[in-house]
């Protein structure tokens, strides 16, 4: 296990209820691969007994490689720093822990690796969440895509088996505001699509909020999309061009038609439709200066407060 060809990272928050799922399948797919495998759990300050679990078999069991952040960075920055650990020489398959990202198609995913691919994606077939979430992603999979600069695959979330080369990429990445899959796909390289269903949760419930799922789509437009910058340049364009055709539209009433003009409906209106541009285009600046001032801070994307690997115990280190 000095020498794993692949690295299986899958962050977890609060999943100790699926913690027993995860490790009996994972267990299942070592034993059944000619493979060398680890697997690096990342613990992303978790509050439950989900630390203590990864801590146990860590300790007990080489093949599992322990990563305990210092309090919970999400989802994404979790990600990073187990992707930062991870010792695989061929790849990096990254997973869910909730399982619904199933772990026995490493085989396929390799295999499609083997055939000279560096990125193997899962492509979703179905969903098992509600109506309203489904609808939701299908909806900003298309719009990010039609917007993107770069070819981000539809339905295509975190789960993918990643080359070695892909890894040292990511890793060299600095971006404050990650969005992994926009950034897997801008590296390039030769990439393949996988279908397959996605299963639902073994355990427990999802740990992604509505306000986690904005943020994160947030940060796959406005780091992969010149969309927001050109939308304002045309809303401006549109304001002005309302107003003008307004004005025309009161001169020709004035002087053709004699009508009297309200002016206090007309200024109203003027008010109302330039101080909502303002207003709008001063968001999605601040959108953009927000990203900036924290980028400009260079803190560390994450903090490790312990790592056990290879059942030895790692000093910290900031990352």
């Amino acid at each position: 296990m000095k020498n794993p060809q692949i690295s299986i990272v899958a962050p977890l928050y609060n999943e100790a209820e699926t913690f027993p799922h995860l490790v009996a399948r994972l267990n299942r797919l070592m034993e059944s691969s000619p493979l060398s495998i680890e697997v690096v759990l990342i613990d992303d300050g978790s509050r439950d007994a989900t630390p203590d679990m990864i801590r146990q078999i860590a300790l007990t069991d080489e093949r599992y490689h322990g990563v305990f952040l210092s309090r919970n960075h999400g989802h994404q920055l979790a990600l990073s720093a187990g992707i930062s650990a991870a010792l695989g020489s061929e790849g990096l398959f990254i997973i869910d822990g909730d399982l619904q990202d199933p772990p026995e198609l490493l085989p396929e995913f390799y295999k499609l690796m083997k055939e000279g691919n560096d990125v193997v994606y899962a492509v979703r077939k179905k969903r098992k969440e509600g109506l309203v979430k489904r609808t939701g992603y299908f909806l900003f999979y298309r719009f990010l895509k039609s917007i993107s600069y770069i070819d981000i695959p539809l339905d295509s979330g975190d789960f993918a088996l990643v080359s070695r080369r892909v890894a040292d990429v990511m890793k060299k990445m600095p971006e404050e505001s990650r969005y992994l899959r926009g950034m897997r796909s801008w590296i390039g390289f030769k990439q393949v699509g996988y279908a397959y269903e996605r299963d639902e949760r073994a355990a427990g419930e999802s740990k992604y909020s509505f306000k986690q799922l904005f943020r994160l789509a947030y940060n796959g437009i406005f780091n992969f999309s010149e969309f927001p910058i050109k939308f304002m340049t045309n809303m401006g364009g549109l304001s002005i061009l309302i107003a003008l055709l307004y004005f025309i539209t009161v001169l020709v009433k004035k002087f053709f038609f004699t009508q009297i003009i309200e002016g206090f409906t007309a200024l109203l209106f003027v008010i109302i439709l330039f101080s909502g541009v303002q207003l709008f285009a001063l968001g999605i600046i601040g959108e953009y200066v927000l990203r900036i001032f924290f980028q400009s801070k260079q803190r560390p994307l994450f903090i490790i407060k312990e790592e056990i690997v290879n059942c030895d115990y790692q000093k910290p280190d900031a990352v």
